[in-house]
């Protein structure tokens, strides 16, 4: 397996470390990164740089910043695009003091709603929504001395996930799981449903829809239409769906929580559409007589540009299908356009695009690989826009006056991001990003600029606006970060590396900053592993970098490899993992191994892995099914998937009890007497994603075989490791595990042996 000599991004490389000799003084790259300078919350470095956050076009020429100056203050400022001039949008003194004029609402409290710079705003900006306690707050622009601040609620129960009518006079939220309407000029409010309990949600979505559907953290399951005149919503009956609990242990008397969670091959939420008048009135019923309720996901819903028809999407549990439909708000009569399949499953890809005509655009991985195509507003198609071994990630929007779409994809590399545009029939295609690296493109609503927000491996990010062209108009902010050129930091490179069937993988190599090519090193490889999730990116990595680099520092060389189903490269990469986890991962990731053991500078008898989640799941797979890793780090670890949650695992494996063999050999708890190397498991004790269960029956197991390894649980940890003093321990006990088992201080001249 040779590889394929550097791809083009790190052609920079030699670029970005003249840059650094050239911005530091003589002797000011020798200091050595520790982890209170990457992670503790007093000690921390800045190594990603302040770059404007929450950029929002308000205007076509204007568009909203939030800021914070080094103090930690929140500004809200309008920025002119061309310009650069800046006003501010909202006073957060001015609001700082009508917040503090508030009933029971003391001076810190009125101080920290002032600070937090992201409300809830209505079509043109003009008013926002926020909460405040369980009741929710009107702001109107301008705030000041007068107010501007009203109070739109008085209840004692919470209301969250608010949203304006696109007309702006209503405000829609959930309270006591039922939709509620109030208007923002008369302050009158009125309940649209009013059934909701425990069991079942109106408007609501339960976790595990928001947690592998709609979207981590996204609870809102209503949608206006565009006439303001309804409100389409899910109601989801959680009867049939069993509970899980997770234990606090740190109170005297254990704390209890208990979320409705379906693990694989258990029931799911019964889910209906429905349509409501947002005055208020009987909710009617999309007909979906055509599926059989246990085997239905809704996995989208929308409104066509009239308000004419509910569009919304629906899958059968294992997603092997997606259909797309439309409904009538006024009778419930939906029809079905067309039917998504695969070789295995169907991924969602948002909502159809629109056009003046009627027709719409839909993106679509059919060929394997996503791209867009064109249909007649009946579901008849009429051409494939885009076409390639690429794809297309995003659909940024249309332009039709113009004659443009515009999205961004990875035509010209699969580890980079550029935006370009394409003509409706499909031609003119143009890359309209210049820099290699990664593009994050805003359109502002005419399609005539947008804010690219660009990065590579060697950059953090800087903010540009530009024309709709791609001709640059104006820097926003080049972000430089004094505090890289302190250290003595490695290069990164990336390479091309070829697996046994001639798949080409992506990685990307840190060697010691002091490499001698005389010496063997120890390697430490990162892994995620899980089917379009890609850790090589020529973009910025931000203290995840940092660490790499340090462990370079002490000695080791950095491996990340994306096997194929983790590529990007197109759905046709991922396919072949369906209804097996793990193996063919494995057997990817062992070629670059492979690959590495061939260089004259590794030392073959120490190499680690480490992951999270699905890398999680990667490394505790990979030391009972392998020999090729002395150690492994596996935090968040799935160790059996009948463990985690119906429409994720489901989507790839099948329902259990159609696939138990393909569950079993996939799950490491059945595996742990095979365990070879050192293994430190690592989880959050109230991890509410992958629970803690998963690792405790792997240790177990561990534990019957006879097999030594290491444990550290974090106490109210979630699935991340959140709290600062307790990620910093994290790392701490990540660097002294590797260090102890790759023992970087025992490198050997190459060509001996080394140590085992």
């Amino acid at each position: 397996m040779t590889p394929v000599k550097p791809v083009r991004e790190s052609l920079r490389t030699l670029v970005f470390a003249g840059c650094l000799a050239m911005a530091a003084p003589a002797g000011a790259q020798d200091r050595v990164l520790t982890i209170d300078e990457i992670y503790h919350p007093d000690a921390r470095v800045d190594f990603s740089g302040r770059v404007p956050s929450d950029l929002t076009w308000l205007t076509d020429r204007e568009f909203l910043l939030r800021e914070r100056d080094p103090a930690g203050r929140t500004a809200l400022l309008a920025v002119n695009a061309d310009s650069g001039s800046r006003q501010p949008w909202v006073d957060a003194t001015a609001l700082e003091q009508a917040l503090a004029e508030l009933p029971g609402l003391d001076a810190d409290a009125a101080r920290a709603i002032a600070q937090r710079g992201r409300y809830t705003w209505n079509h043109d900006h003009s008013a926002a929504v926020f909460e405040v306690g369980s009741d929710l707050y009107l702001l109107r622009r301008p705030v000041d001395q007068d107010g501007g601040i009203s109070r739109l609620t008085r209840d004692p129960a919470l209301e969250s996930m608010p949203s304006f009518s696109p007309d702006g006079q209503l405000v829609a939220f959930v309270r006591n799981h039922d939709l509620v309407v109030v208007d923002v000029g008369a302050h009158r409010e009125w309940a649209l449903t009013e059934n909701g309990t425990d069991d079942l949600l109106n408007g609501e979505l339960d976790w595990v829809y928001q947690e592998e559907i709609y979207g981590r953290g996204n609870f809102k399951g209503y949608w206006w239409s565009p006439d303001s005149a309804h409100v389409a919503y899910l109601q989801t009956d959680e009867s049939p769906v069993k509970e899980f609990t997770v234990v606090d242990h740190l109170p005297y008397r254990l704390e209890l929580e208990t979320t409705d969670y379906p693990k694989a091959g258990d029931l799911n939420p019964l889910v209906r559409l429905g349509v409501v008048p947002a005055v208020g009135g009987e909710t009617v019923w999309a007909d979906l007589g055509r599926y059989t309720p246990t085997d239905l996901l809704i996995v989208s819903v929308d409104w066509t540009p009239d308000g004419d028809a509910v569009v919304f999407q629906t899958q059968n549990r294992e997603q092997t299908w997606l259909d797309l439909n439309l409904a009538d708000p006024v009778t419930g009569d939906s029809i079905r356009l067309f039917q998504e399949t695969t070789p295995a499953w169907v991924d969602v890809h948002g909502d159809p695009t629109w056009l003046e005509d009627g027709s719409f655009l839909w993106l679509s991985e059919r060929s394997g690989w996503k791209h867009l195509y064109h249909y007649e507003s009946d579901g008849t198609p009429t051409g494939q826009v885009t076409d390639g071994e690429w794809e297309l990630r995003t659909l940024h929007g249309v332009d039709e006056s113009g004659g443009w779409i515009y999205f961004s994809g990875t035509e010209r590399s699969p580890i980079g991001g550029d935006v370009y545009r394409v003509r409706l029939d499909g031609s003119g295609l143009t890359r309209l990003s210049e820099r290699n690296g990664t593009h994050r493109a805003n359109f502002n609503p005419s399609f005539t600029r947008y804010i690219d927000t660009w990065s590579d491996i060697h950059t953090p990010p800087q903010v540009r606006v530009h024309q709709a062209n791609g001709t640059e108009i104006r820097v926003v902010s080049e972000n430089q970060v004094g505090s890289l050129s302190r250290y003595r930091l490695s290069t990164p490179e990336f390479l091309q590396i070829e697996s046994r069937d001639g798949f080409v993988m992506e990685a990307m190599l840190l060697k010691p900053p002091d490499f001698d090519p005389t010496r063997r090193y120890p390697v430490f490889q990162h892994t995620y592993a899980g089917p379009h999730a890609q850790q090589v990116r020529n973009s910025w990595g931000g203290s995840t970098m940092m660490f790499y680099q340090l462990l370079a520092q002490r000695g080791t060389v950095v491996w990340v490899l994306d096997n194929r189903t983790a590529s990007g490269k197109g759905a046709v990469s991922t396919w072949p993992v369906y209804q097996n986890f793990g193996e063919l991962e494995l057997r990817d990731i062992e070629d670059g191994i492979s690959w590495l053991k061939q260089q004259p500078w590794v030392d073959g008898a120490r190499i680690g892995i480490e992951g999270w989640s699905y890398g999680g799941f990667m490394t505790s797979y990979a030391l009972t099914h392998s020999e090729s890793f002395v150690m492994g780090i596996a935090g968040g670890t799935v160790s059996d998937w009948r463990d985690y949650d119906t429409i994720y695992t489901e989507r790839f494996m099948r329902m259990p009890q159609n696939n138990p063999e393909g569950y079993r050999k996939s799950s490491p708890r059945f595996a742990a007497a095979d365990l070879s190397g050192a293994l430190l498991l690592i989880h959050g004790t109230m991890d509410d994603n992958v629970h803690l269960q998963n690792t405790l029956q792997f240790t177990y197991e561990l534990q019957k075989a006879g097999k030594q390894f290491d444990l550290m649980l974090y106490p109210r940890s979630r699935h991340g490791i959140t709290d600062p003093a307790q990620n910093t321990h994290l790392r701490h006990r990540m660097l002294e595990f590797i260090l102890e088992h790759l023992e970087p201080s025992g490198t050997v001249p190459a060509g001996s042996s080394g140590p085992r």
